[in-house]
């Protein structure tokens, strides 16, 4: 399984962002999956996650502003990133769970200027 995220870049605080995570197979049969970010020198934090049965959980500090989706068809998973912050900072991964092996994208880098 191959996972092809992209959709980061450079904002401004209060803006928004769509990352987009395209799966090489159908997704339909993955238990979940799920956006991560890594800040250097700093742990992968879970920032949210869709199960199959399109379930949602964020972190708290996303709550209300990031909204994780799923299309089945296009193979592909979404993180809509509303008022962003500089906090928010970060490389972003995507993140798929099928049949208790995990897969990981490559990051996609989001900046949130102040």
């Amino acid at each position: 399984v191959q996972l092809q995220a992209s959709g980061g870049g450079f904002v401004q605080a209060g803006e928004s962002l769509r990352l987009s995570c395209v799966a090489s197979r159908s997704i339909f049969s993955f238990n979940s999956m799920a956006w991560h970010r890594q800040v250097p020198g700093q742990q992968r934090e879970l920032v949210a996650g869709i199960t199959i049965g399109g379930r949602t959980n964020y972190v708290d500090s996303v709550k209300g502003r990031f909204t994780i989706s799923r299309d089945n068809a296009q193979k592909t998973v979404y993180l809509q990133m509303n008022s962003l912050k500089p906090e928010d900072t970060a490389v972003y991964y995507c993140n798929a769970d099928l049949a208790g092996v995990n897969y990981w994208g490559k990051g996609t880098l989001v900046t949130v200027s102040s």
